[in-house]
């Protein structure tokens, strides 16, 4: 939606509706500056991509049948 759509819209509203879409952008943008959204919050220490990397080893037959499962199969 383009601000114009946005204007228009507004504009269309009796001025009751105004107001409260008036308070309701208000009250976004307060509980914007109290709340940061998810994807934002990062904690000190949190795990990065790839930060793993190096740290431990797969055995060469990791994808091969488990003998466990062989009366299975």
């Amino acid at each position: 939606m383009t601000y114009l759509q946005l204007y228009q819209k507004f504009h269309s509203l009796p001025p009751v509706y105004q107001a409260e879409v008036a308070d309701f952008i208000d009250f976004l943008s307060v509980r914007s500056q109290l709340v940061k959204p998810q994807n934002e919050v990062k904690a000190e220490g949190t795990p990065v991509f790839g930060s793993a990397k190096g740290q431990f080893k797969m055995s060469p037959d990791f994808d091969a049948p488990l003998d466990d499962f062989a009366d299975y199969q």
